[in-house]
């Protein structure tokens, strides 16, 4: 396996912006020489970015075959669109490699939590406005998202937000922008097909910012998967003992677990 960090600040990016990769080496004993990869943003309210959501997670992608890379995105302070236009650059850099590091090009997907979640989201929303390409220097098709897989994703900044995440993320224009950022109501048909779970319990990022996404897409007609556990609260990453958090942690629920092999069916069976 190779593993390469690489550069993908900015203006605005804060020092330790990076993204992370981990490819599987070509091989000729091996069938597939082009595989999927999925670049996953941790959440932490825009305000920190959580190991529990990060590598750990991207070796699960690993193990079943596919690529994965981690962004770790400018936080606060930075604001909108810092973390949004890194996501872009890392975009465009796995399309741009995608010959020398054996990318399938047409299954590049973004992955977040939480507010990672929304970062994600977001950039589904909004890569083809003119402004990202002008900002970022490339044609709409060298930013184009093939899929999203969302987990316990910051959709709305309506009746459901999870404040903290759009304060961190807009600064002193929270109050004029916050409603430009409430992502059910960008969905349009440049929105990539989506995997999002979520749990009853979450009681930080209620779970209907997910099911406000899932009705709009549903409504445009964008295939989506959707699944809600009943048990769990916020934050439980694998929702197992490998991202446990203490010996008296309860991220951990059996049937919330089972999202990452759901996960991978829904990849395996794309398009």
């Amino acid at each position: 396996m190779i593993c390469k960090v690489c550069d993908i600040k900015n203006e605005g990016s804060l020092e330790d912006a990076k993204l992370t990769l981990y490819l599987l080496e070509d091989s000729p004993e091996m069938m597939v020489h082009e595989r999927p990869i999925i670049m996953i943003c941790p959440g932490g309210g825009y305000h920190f970015l959580s190991d529990r959501e990060a590598d750990i997670v991207a070796a699960q992608y690993v193990a079943m075959g596919y690529h994965a890379a981690v962004l770790r995105y400018s936080i606060s302070p930075a604001v909108f669109p810092t973390a949004f236009l890194e996501l872009g650059r890392s975009v465009m850099l796995l399309r741009q490699n995608a010959e020398e590091w054996h990318i399938d090009a047409d299954r590049i997907f973004v992955s977040g939590f939480s507010a990672g979640g929304h970062l994600a989201a977001s950039y589904g929303m909004f890569w083809g406005r003119e402004w990202v390409g002008e900002k970022l220097g490339a044609e709409p098709e060298m930013l184009r998202p093939n899929g999203m897989l969302l987990c316990y994703p910051v959709i709305t900044s309506g009746e459901f937000a999870h404040e903290g995440s759009f304060r961190n993320l807009l600064g002193d224009a929270y109050e004029e922008k916050k409603d430009s950022l409430s992502l059910e109501n960008f969905v349009s048909a440049q929105t990539p097909p989506a995997f999002i779970w979520h749990t009853y319990e979450d009681g930080d990022v209620p779970v209907q910012n997910s099911l406000l996404l899932v009705s709009e897409m549903v409504r445009q007609k964008i295939p989506v998967e959707f699944h809600m556990f009943e048990k769990g609260g916020h934050g439980l990453a694998l929702a197992s003992p490998v991202t446990q958090k203490s010996e008296t942690d309860i991220r951990v629920f059996e049937s919330a677990a089972e999202w990452m092999k759901l996960a991978g069916l829904w990849l395996k069976n794309f398009g």
